[in-house]
């Protein structure tokens, strides 16, 4: 994202190793003027697709090592970048909070405690943690029972103040409010599996001789459930949660088990509900109702959770391109730097951070980039990539961007399926990019000589045929590169893999699990 010295690119970078490979076009063999030539000509080739005829395309590529730019078309200008926002909110918040900070969930108690009982209100206190699970949430009631209370005489306070009332963004879709990856943000919520879905529940499906069975993880009656759906020869089915409401309805057939993640409407009372219930699992008894509110000044701690570190929250939050992640990150980087959990505040932050770092063209509406209003150029996605190499955090930022072509779900994440058996594989690092008509890739990859670059390619309103292999087949080109081969020695470039996600990322795709 900045500039850097060449010595940190030795250090920091992961070579991918020489790939022998050359331009695809005659050239004089050690002229490095006649290499560049050709990734010029070749790039410009691959954008002459005929899908992007009246869109929008801007790519830049540049030299991590000499600061050259190799490439440049519509390098200035506004784009939507879809997730590739998330490259400036992981970067800031790794700047801010820093990779050892974590997430508090705390309990506490108001009042005096009278043999076993607490005379008070009963507080849940949290600060956004995304990674809780409800397993956590049982941890904390143990830990309340094993302190010898048994009953509260007040009330269950569930306090989220640490970040503001607002649940969505302000230029969030509507029709996105039910889907997990638009799930509401507070500063106490839930996830339901271990990719750390914040504020939401997995809603299964299967076939139980001539009925359809449904249940949930975690198990919950937060919920209201409409089953309407019958057993049938083939799994045809629909389970959606009902704008405005706690009402999920499930229609159409099922044959073989599905599920779907539902966000739900409001964290908070969810957790609430959560957190009772495990109260009531260990023999506390809350004699109050569940209210919101801020814990009294001079409540007492009686129990403790602390999340994962930032760094290790950067694996999912990354490579799976975790929109609530991000919300949070950036909620969670005003509430340090100006005291208010806001998106405004944190917004601030991350767009500070980014001009401090020679940023020039940004337009930041959300932390994850599930706005249409997000804006970049490409050349300022390619400054800061530049800029960071020279940050202590570099290494670890770096590594939890999604490495094309591996497999494995933690480490190859939403480039997991493309850029196989190429020059890239296990070579580019860099963030995807989706919304409907808008993809990126933005990040690093090594030239068959080895020579770090930077790029950021934005492709912007098509109109049909997913343009990802053009990203693919650009990417390829730059592990490729060479500033001196002799011509007749290309790789070939490859389409997309069969099977990838399309025009979505794995992290939209969530029961398909790519």
């Amino acid at each position: 994202m900045r500039r850097t010295s060449a010595s940190l690119v030795a250090g920091t970078l992961v070579a991918a190793l020489a790939w022998a490979s050359g331009p695809s076009s005659p050239a004089v063999a050690n002229d490095p003027s006649a290499g560049v030539a050709d990734l010029t000509q070749d790039i410009n080739q691959i954008l002459s697709d005929s899908r992007l005829t009246i869109a929008r395309a801007g790519v830049v590529v540049k030299s991590a090592r000499t600061g050259e730019e190799l490439y440049a078309t519509d390098a200035g200008k506004l784009l939507i970048p879809a997730s590739n926002t998330k490259l400036f909110t992981s970067a800031a918040a790794a700047e801010t909070l820093g990779l050892d900070y974590r997430f508090p969930t705390t309990v506490l108690h108001s009042g005096r405690k009278a043999g076993s009982v607490l005379t008070g209100d009963l507080v849940l206190r949290g600060t956004g943690d995304p990674t809780m699970l409800a397993e956590d949430y049982d941890a904390l009631a143990a830990e309340v029972a094993a302190a010898g209370v048994k009953a509260v005489a007040g009330r269950l306070v569930a306090d989220d103040t640490w970040f503001d009332a607002q649940r969505l963004g302000n230029d969030w879709a509507w029709d996105d409010e039910t889907a997990y990856y638009a799930a509401p943000i507070s500063a106490l919520t839930a996830s339901p599996d271990r990719d750390y879905d914040a504020g939401s529940v997995i809603v299964s499906v299967a076939a139980d001789g001539d009925k359809v069975k449904v249940s949930t993880t975690p198990e919950t009656d937060y919920l209201k459930i409409v089953n309407r759906a019958t057993v049938g020869a083939e799994t045809d089915v629909l389970i959606e949660r009902q704008h405005g409401t706690r009402t999920v309805v499930i229609t159409g057939t099922v044959a073989e088990p599905y599920q779907e993640w539902v966000a739900v409407d409001d964290p908070t009372a969810y957790v609430s509900t959560l957190f009772r219930k495990a109260l009531a699992r260990h023999g506390v008894k809350v004699l109050g109702p569940t209210v919101t509110g801020a814990a009294p000044a001079g409540a007492k701690e009686l129990a403790r959770h602390e999340s994962m570190t930032l760094g290790e929250l950067l694996v999912p939050f990354m490579k799976l391109s975790n929109n609530i992640h991000a919300e949070i990150l950036t909620k969670a980087m005003g509430r340090k730097v100006s005291g208010q959990g806001t998106w405004s505040a944190g917004l601030k932050v991350s767009t500070d951070f980014a001009k401090a770092h020679g940023v020039q063209v940004i337009n930041m509406r959300d932390g994850s980039g599930l706005s249409r209003r997000d804006g970049f150029s490409p050349g300022s996605i390619v400054q800061l990539l530049s800029a960071v190499r020279d940050k202590p955090w570099f290494s670890t930022w770096y590594e939890s961007l999604p490495i094309a072509g591996n497999a494995d779900r933690f480490t190859g994440g939403t480039l997991r399926s493309r850029m196989r058996g190429t020059p890239a594989e296990n070579n580019v690092h860099a963030k995807t990019g989706s919304l409907t008509g808008v993809t990126s890739l933005s990040g690093y990859v090594n030239s068959a000589e080895g020579e770090p670059l930077i790029f950021s390619i934005m492709l912007n309103q098509y109109l049909s045929g997913s343009p990802k292999d053009i990203e693919d087949k650009i990417a390829v080109r730059l592990a490729q590169f060479s500033r001196t081969a002799a011509a007749g020695t290309a790789t070939p470039l490859r389409a997309a893999e069969p099977g990838a996600a399309g025009d979505l990322e794995c992290s939209w795709l969530k029961p398909v699990q790519c």
